[in-house]
Protein backbone atom coordinates (compact mmCIF):
# COMPACT_ATOMS: atom_id res chain seq x y z
CA UNK A 1 0.00 0.00 0.00
CA UNK A 2 3.00 2.38 0.53
CA UNK A 3 4.18 4.39 -2.84
CA UNK A 4 6.64 1.77 -3.94
CA UNK A 5 4.22 -1.51 -3.80
CA UNK A 6 1.45 0.28 -5.48
CA UNK A 7 1.45 0.79 -9.49
CA UNK A 8 0.37 4.55 -9.89
CA UNK A 9 0.02 6.53 -12.35
CA UNK A 10 2.93 9.02 -12.50
CA UNK A 11 0.81 12.33 -12.58
CA UNK A 12 -1.29 11.01 -9.55
CA UNK A 13 1.84 9.64 -7.82
CA UNK A 14 2.96 13.02 -8.15
CA UNK A 15 -0.10 15.06 -6.66
CA UNK A 16 -0.47 12.78 -3.82
CA UNK A 17 3.34 11.82 -2.92
CA UNK A 18 2.48 13.85 0.30
CA UNK A 19 -0.23 11.91 1.19
CA UNK A 20 1.65 8.88 1.17
CA UNK A 21 3.50 10.11 3.98
CA UNK A 22 1.04 11.34 6.44
CA UNK A 23 0.39 9.36 9.72
CA UNK A 24 -3.01 8.84 8.48
CA UNK A 25 -1.88 6.87 5.27
CA UNK A 26 0.81 4.71 7.09
CA UNK A 27 -1.85 3.37 9.37
CA UNK A 28 -4.98 3.04 6.70
CA UNK A 29 -1.82 0.53 5.46
CA UNK A 30 -1.17 -1.07 8.60
CA UNK A 31 -4.94 -2.10 9.29
CA UNK A 32 -5.01 -3.36 5.59
CA UNK A 33 -1.76 -6.00 6.17
CA UNK A 34 -3.71 -6.34 9.60
CA UNK A 35 -6.50 -7.63 8.05
CA UNK A 36 -5.04 -9.56 5.25
CA UNK A 37 -2.97 -11.80 7.41
CA UNK A 38 -5.69 -12.48 9.68
CA UNK A 39 -6.83 -14.28 6.54
CA UNK A 40 -9.86 -11.61 5.69
CA UNK A 41 -10.82 -11.11 2.08
CA UNK A 42 -10.88 -7.98 0.88
CA UNK A 43 -11.90 -6.60 -2.44
CA UNK A 44 -11.14 -4.82 -4.32
CA UNK A 45 -8.23 -7.60 -5.30
CA UNK A 46 -4.78 -4.97 -4.72
CA UNK A 47 -3.84 -4.48 -8.05
CA UNK A 48 -7.44 -2.50 -8.62
CA UNK A 49 -7.89 -0.66 -5.18
CA UNK A 50 -6.48 2.43 -7.64
CA UNK A 51 -8.07 1.58 -10.50
CA UNK A 52 -9.87 4.52 -11.25
CA UNK A 53 -6.56 5.94 -10.48
CA UNK A 54 -4.48 4.45 -13.68
CA UNK A 55 -7.20 4.79 -15.61
CA UNK A 56 -7.82 8.42 -15.81
CA UNK A 57 -4.43 10.21 -15.53
CA UNK A 58 -4.73 13.31 -13.16
CA UNK A 59 -4.49 15.84 -16.33
CA UNK A 60 -7.70 14.31 -18.17
CA UNK A 61 -9.93 13.86 -15.44
CA UNK A 62 -13.00 15.76 -17.20
CA UNK A 63 -15.87 14.59 -15.00
CA UNK A 64 -15.76 12.84 -11.63
CA UNK A 65 -18.88 10.62 -9.79
CA UNK A 66 -18.10 9.90 -6.32
CA UNK A 67 -19.68 6.35 -4.78
CA UNK A 68 -19.18 5.23 -1.54
CA UNK A 69 -17.16 2.36 -0.89
CA UNK A 70 -16.94 -0.98 -3.18
CA UNK A 71 -18.95 -3.64 -3.54
CA UNK A 72 -18.78 -6.36 -1.04
CA UNK A 73 -19.84 -9.34 -3.15
CA UNK A 74 -17.72 -11.77 -4.95
CA UNK A 75 -15.95 -10.73 -8.07
CA UNK A 76 -17.74 -7.27 -8.18
CA UNK A 77 -15.51 -4.80 -7.22
CA UNK A 78 -12.46 -3.40 -9.50
CA UNK A 79 -11.77 0.04 -8.31
CA UNK A 80 -14.66 2.16 -9.98
CA UNK A 81 -17.56 3.38 -8.46
CA UNK A 82 -20.39 1.77 -9.58
CA UNK A 83 -18.74 -0.02 -12.21
CA UNK A 84 -18.68 -4.11 -11.62
CA UNK A 85 -16.43 -6.42 -13.77
CA UNK A 86 -17.67 -8.70 -17.06
CA UNK A 87 -19.91 -11.59 -16.24
CA UNK A 88 -21.17 -10.10 -13.19
CA UNK A 89 -24.89 -9.38 -12.71
CA UNK A 90 -24.98 -5.23 -12.96
CA UNK A 91 -26.06 -4.34 -8.83
CA UNK A 92 -29.80 -2.33 -8.31
CA UNK A 93 -27.86 1.13 -8.50
CA UNK A 94 -26.25 0.53 -11.60
CA UNK A 95 -29.64 -0.66 -13.21
CA UNK A 96 -31.04 2.36 -12.22
CA UNK A 97 -27.95 3.93 -13.72
CA UNK A 98 -28.45 2.57 -17.12
CA UNK A 99 -32.55 3.34 -16.78
CA UNK A 100 -31.59 7.07 -16.57
CA UNK A 101 -29.06 7.20 -19.02
CA UNK A 102 -31.23 4.83 -21.46
CA UNK A 103 -34.26 7.85 -20.79
CA UNK A 104 -31.38 10.63 -21.83
CA UNK A 105 -29.01 9.94 -24.08
CA UNK A 106 -28.87 7.41 -26.91
CA UNK A 107 -27.97 4.29 -25.20
CA UNK A 108 -28.70 0.37 -25.29
CA UNK A 109 -28.52 -0.92 -22.18
CA UNK A 110 -26.06 -3.63 -22.25
CA UNK A 111 -25.28 -7.00 -21.00
CA UNK A 112 -22.57 -5.85 -18.70
CA UNK A 113 -22.11 -3.38 -15.80
CA UNK A 114 -18.11 -2.60 -17.13
CA UNK A 115 -17.82 1.01 -17.21
CA UNK A 116 -14.59 1.48 -17.69
CA UNK A 117 -14.60 2.62 -21.39
CA UNK A 118 -16.13 5.66 -19.74
CA UNK A 119 -12.46 5.95 -17.43
CA UNK A 120 -10.50 6.66 -20.93
CA UNK A 121 -12.40 9.46 -21.84
CA UNK A 122 -12.10 11.45 -18.52
CA UNK A 123 -14.76 10.28 -16.14
CA UNK A 124 -13.21 9.49 -12.72
CA UNK A 125 -14.62 7.14 -10.77
CA UNK A 126 -13.85 7.70 -7.25
CA UNK A 127 -15.28 5.56 -4.19
CA UNK A 128 -15.13 8.09 -0.95
CA UNK A 129 -13.80 4.74 0.34
CA UNK A 130 -11.25 2.26 -1.64
CA UNK A 131 -11.63 -1.25 0.12
CA UNK A 132 -13.89 -3.36 1.56
CA UNK A 133 -14.46 -7.16 4.14
CA UNK A 134 -16.27 -9.62 1.65
CA UNK A 135 -19.62 -9.49 2.56
CA UNK A 136 -19.73 -6.79 4.90
CA UNK A 137 -20.56 -3.55 3.54
CA UNK A 138 -19.10 -0.11 4.84
CA UNK A 139 -16.69 -2.60 7.16
CA UNK A 140 -13.48 0.00 5.93
CA UNK A 141 -15.37 3.50 6.95
CA UNK A 142 -13.42 5.77 9.16
CA UNK A 143 -9.83 3.60 8.27
CA UNK A 144 -8.22 6.86 6.58
CA UNK A 145 -9.61 6.57 2.82
CA UNK A 146 -12.11 9.42 3.38
CA UNK A 147 -9.01 11.56 4.40
CA UNK A 148 -6.94 10.15 1.48
CA UNK A 149 -10.36 10.46 -1.29
CA UNK A 150 -11.14 13.99 0.33
CA UNK A 151 -7.53 14.95 -0.48
CA UNK A 152 -8.03 14.08 -4.17
CA UNK A 153 -11.33 15.77 -4.37
CA UNK A 154 -9.05 19.11 -3.06
CA UNK A 155 -6.29 18.63 -5.16
CA UNK A 156 -9.28 18.41 -8.47
CA UNK A 157 -10.50 21.55 -6.89
CA UNK A 158 -7.72 23.28 -6.59
CA UNK A 159 -5.43 21.96 -9.40
CA UNK A 160 -7.97 21.49 -12.50
CA UNK A 161 -10.75 24.05 -13.41
CA UNK A 162 -13.83 23.81 -15.46
CA UNK A 163 -14.23 20.29 -13.75
CA UNK A 164 -17.63 18.72 -13.61
CA UNK A 165 -19.36 16.71 -10.51
CA UNK A 166 -21.77 14.68 -10.29
CA UNK A 167 -22.78 14.31 -6.79
CA UNK A 168 -25.48 11.70 -6.46
CA UNK A 169 -27.13 11.33 -2.51
CA UNK A 170 -26.47 12.68 0.80
CA UNK A 171 -23.29 11.22 1.13
CA UNK A 172 -21.42 12.70 -2.40
CA UNK A 173 -23.33 15.73 -1.45
CA UNK A 174 -21.52 16.38 1.53
CA UNK A 175 -18.50 16.73 -0.38
CA UNK A 176 -19.55 19.94 -2.42
CA UNK A 177 -17.66 21.23 0.67
CA UNK A 178 -14.17 20.44 -0.77
CA UNK A 179 -15.03 21.45 -4.48
CA UNK A 180 -14.68 25.44 -5.71
CA UNK A 181 -18.00 26.10 -7.40
CA UNK A 182 -16.36 29.25 -8.90
CA UNK A 183 -14.20 27.17 -11.02
CA UNK A 184 -16.23 23.67 -11.52
CA UNK A 185 -19.63 22.62 -12.22
CA UNK A 186 -21.68 21.04 -9.49
CA UNK A 187 -24.94 18.39 -10.73
CA UNK A 188 -26.34 17.19 -7.64
CA UNK A 189 -28.86 14.38 -7.45
CA UNK A 190 -30.81 11.50 -5.26
CA UNK A 191 -28.99 8.57 -5.39
CA UNK A 192 -29.49 5.35 -7.73
CA UNK A 193 -30.35 3.55 -5.15
CA UNK A 194 -33.89 1.29 -5.38
CA UNK A 195 -34.80 3.35 -2.21
CA UNK A 196 -33.64 6.89 -3.78
CA UNK A 197 -33.87 6.62 -7.08
CA UNK A 198 -37.73 7.73 -7.58
CA UNK A 199 -36.62 10.81 -5.57
CA UNK A 200 -34.93 12.59 -8.12
CA UNK A 201 -32.34 10.61 -9.60
CA UNK A 202 -34.47 9.59 -12.58
CA UNK A 203 -35.20 12.53 -14.58
CA UNK A 204 -32.12 14.12 -13.39
CA UNK A 205 -30.34 14.41 -16.57
CA UNK A 206 -26.91 14.51 -15.30
CA UNK A 207 -25.46 12.75 -18.43
CA UNK A 208 -26.94 14.83 -21.40
CA UNK A 209 -26.42 18.13 -18.94
CA UNK A 210 -22.29 16.65 -18.84
CA UNK A 211 -22.13 16.53 -22.45
CA UNK A 212 -23.77 19.80 -23.51
CA UNK A 213 -21.13 21.72 -21.16
CA UNK A 214 -18.71 19.19 -22.63
CA UNK A 215 -19.43 20.89 -25.98
CA UNK A 216 -19.66 24.30 -24.25
CA UNK A 217 -16.88 24.51 -23.62
CA UNK A 218 -15.46 23.20 -26.99
CA UNK A 219 -14.60 19.53 -25.60
CA UNK A 220 -15.57 15.97 -26.99
CA UNK A 221 -18.90 14.91 -25.35
CA UNK A 222 -18.63 11.70 -23.27
CA UNK A 223 -20.09 8.60 -24.99
CA UNK A 224 -22.00 6.77 -22.45
CA UNK A 225 -22.24 3.65 -24.52
CA UNK A 226 -20.78 0.87 -22.89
Amino acid sequence: MSEPNVMLEESWKNVLSEEFEKPYFKELRSFLQKEKVAGKIIYPLGSNIFNAFNSTPFHKVRVVILGQDPYHGTGQAHGLCFSVQHGIKPPPSLVNIFKELKNDVPFVIPPHGCLQSWTIQGVFLLNAILTVEANQPASHQKKGWEVFTNAVIQKLSKERSGLIFLLWGAYAQQKSVLIDDTKHIVLKAAHPSPFSAYNGFFGCKHFSKTNEILIESGETPVNWQI
